[in-house]
């Protein structure tokens, strides 16, 4: 494994740490090239690894992808060029590129992507909320979701446009209950939110998507609801983990306290100029015609 591999995959399990991931879920390295090339310091995060994002990948040494979205999700009996998912792997893996799959340990980590989406609904600087973990606590690392308490009241148009405007969003689908009301707590789940939010008593319930009958029982139940496209909760959160993983990274080879790296591989990643690159061709999936 080389040692930009092995450094960044460190720097995300003190960021993420890997047992906070569903079970369900496909986390960690998921393909570790063989083809170690001195010349890949670059890291691309993106949300999915997609044709696209494996063209952009391949114009530049790169030792690794860092796909929020498992490019992997349900067993497999080959790996072959037939399946484009599949190919985006094996090309990878041959050009030197490694793979690696954060998913829900990022969702649930303190400073992941629900506490990023908290960030907005919570507003402006100066405005105080509470924000707890929504779900399963998994000790003092994080958990699944977060619902939010505002010490203030707001109406569900100043939210949706708090929204709009950290997700840099022109619109969003709501769900409106017969009752109006003005806003005081906020379920959160980035991505598919409908089974955590299910049942979860609060007055609006943000998320990516959710299946049209787990709308219909929200708002029957008096629940508000923003859904603003699956990816679109998540890709905005890249610039966040860009920045963790270079100060992450720095304090990998300044601790000489850790037994993560070896003195010599700390010396060597304290020299390397890694490029931590946010994919441009990632985008939303879907486009409103």
């Amino acid at each position: 494994m080389s040692i930009v591999v092995k450094s960044v995959c460190k720097a995300l399990e003190r960021i993420a740490p890997l047992r906070l991931a569903e079970p369900w879920d496909k986390v960690g390295l998921i393909i570790e090239s063989p083809v170690l090339r001195s010349d890949a310091k670059r890291v691309v995060l993106t949300i999915d690894l997609t044709t696209a994002v494996l063209e952009e990948t391949l114009k530049v040494p790169t030792a690794l992808v860092v796909t929020y979205h498992p490019p992997l999700f349900q067993p497999i009996t080959s790996l072959t060029l037939a399946n484009p998912l599949q190919a985006s792997l094996l090309k990878l893996s041959a050009a030197g590129t490694s793979v690696f799959c954060p998913h829900s340990s990022l969702d649930a980590a303190w400073g992941g992507i629900n506490d990023w989406l908290a960030e907005g609904v919570i507003g402006p600087q100066g405005t105080t909320a509470k924000v707890n973990i929504l779900g399963e606590v998994k000790g003092e690392a994080g958990g699944a979701g977060r619902i939010v308490t505002l010490d203030e009241p707001i109406p569900i148009e100043e939210l949706v446009q708090r929204v709009k405007k950290h997700l840099s969003l022109s619109q969003v689908d709501v769900g409106r209950p017969l009752a109006q009301k003005p806003i005081k707590s906020v379920a959160i789940c980035a991505g598919a939110g409908g089974t955590l939010l299910s049942g979860v008593d609060a007055d609006v319930y943000f998320t990516g998507e959710m299946q049209h009958h787990e709308v219909l029982g929200a708002v029957a139940r008096g629940r508000y609801v923003i859904l603003c496209g699956h990816t679109n909760t998540e890709r905005g959160y890249l610039p966040v983990l860009a920045k963790k993983l270079m100060d992450t990274l720095s304090e990998l080879a300044r601790d000489e306290s850790s037994n993560e790296l070896s003195r010599e591989e700390r010396i060597e990643i304290g020299k390397y100029q890694l490029d931590i690159h946010i994919s441009e061709v990632d985008r939303h999936p879907l486009d409103r015609m």
